[in-house]
């Protein structure tokens, strides 16, 4: 054997392993708002215990870790924020993302993983109580109140990307709209447009106070219940469908998008935002990764591809589709117009 051969190492075995150490140590940070305590100033770990009321021994060696993780910068005996820890993890940074542990690392996703060899063998999630598609599951308003700021900048950019006529009124429908971003994005954008909510009516008292706060309450209204059940109405320029079917087979896909075809007018677009791996299924990883996300919480979720949400919406009566990347994200738009002029 040459001598330059890569010699075989247990050392991704032990790494991952020991992962389960890394995102308890982010958690406890974040629920100790370490990354808060210090702010734009260096400071000691006596200094940020001090601020936290917690033990300085316990205070070095969680900020030595989060060192070690990149998370921080140790100047001396002074942790300083990294610019990434800085915008997404300083609670005074508009960019705030720390609410998203709060859902990321809720128990029903966390226990759902527990059981993976199990949902393996079954092909979908291991028990029911361990799903996340349960009627009004509490995840959602975790999910609606956590993962708000981070999707800001895809709404924004879908909202660029489906551009409606801003002298005639439209009426946008955002299923599954959870936190309201994508519906709020086009409001904001388009002054005559009106946007329908349509989620669990918990997880729709979060849309609604963030379409107050960002003052398009008055052209905003929901519908509670199941997206499979209700009445979506008609007439819509836009359907948005952000982070909704990767939860469902190809054929209750199909059979949701005739819905939605159906309630398009003629010329209307359907624009979907999701998790869309290349056709391989292992790249990007931090794409393709998610399809064992629906594995161990949904009994047939997936992550599909362009080509698959192409044959879908073909399926459901759409005959043309194209994907856009979104900045600022691992996801993907893929939008596809109903036939006929507005």
């Amino acid at each position: 054997m040459s001598n330059n051969a890569e010699q075989p190492s247990p050392d991704l075995f032990f790494e991952v392993l020991t992962s389960y150490q890394k995102s308890a140590a982010l958690k406890a940070a974040l629920e100790l708002d370490l990354f808060t305590a210090i702010g734009d100033t260096p400071a000691t770990a006596a200094e940020i215990a001090a601020r936290r009321n917690a033990s300085a021994r316990g205070v070095r060696i969680l900020c030595d870790y989060l060192t070690i993780l990149g998370f921080l910068e140790k100047l001396w005996d002074r942790y300083a924020l990294r610019p990434d820890s800085a915008v997404f993890l300083d609670r005074q940074s508009p960019a705030y993302a720390g609410g998203a542990a709060e859902f990321l690392l809720a128990p029903p996703l966390t226990r759902a993983f527990d059981q993976l060899a199990d949902a393996v063998r079954k092909g979908g999630v291991a028990h029911s109580d361990l799903g996340t598609l349960e009627p009004e599951h509490p995840v959602w308003i975790h999910f609606a109140r956590g993962m708000a700021q981070m999707m800001v900048p895809p709404a924004q950019a879908l909202a660029e990307l489906v551009p409606l006529d801003s002298n005639r009124p439209a009426k946008i429908l955002d299923i599954s709209a959870s936190h309201g971003m994508y519906g709020i994005a086009f409001a904001r954008k388009n002054a005559n447009a009106r946007f329908v909510a349509l989620d669990w009516a918990p997880v729709l008292e979060v849309a609604r106070e963030n379409a107050r706060a960002a003052g398009v309450e008055d052209r905003f209204s929901t519908i509670a219940g199941s997206a499979f059940d209700v009445d979506l109405g008609r007439d819509y320029n836009a359907v948005l469908i952000p982070n909704f079917l990767h939860h469902f087979d190809v054929s209750t896909c199909v059979r949701f998008l005739k819905k939605v075809h159906d309630a398009l007018r003629a010329g209307g677009c359907v624009a979907i935002v999701e998790f869309v791996p290349n056709a391989d299924r292992i790249t990007p990883p931090e794409v393709a990764s998610f399809s064992l996300v629906m594995l161990a919480t949904t009994p047939a979720g997936d992550a599909y591809t362009f080509a698959e949400f192409k044959e879908m919406l073909h399926q459901a009566g759409f005959n043309s589709a194209e994907q856009h990347p979104l900045p600022s994200s691992a996801q993907t738009a893929v939008i596809a117009k109903k036939e006929g002029p507005l």
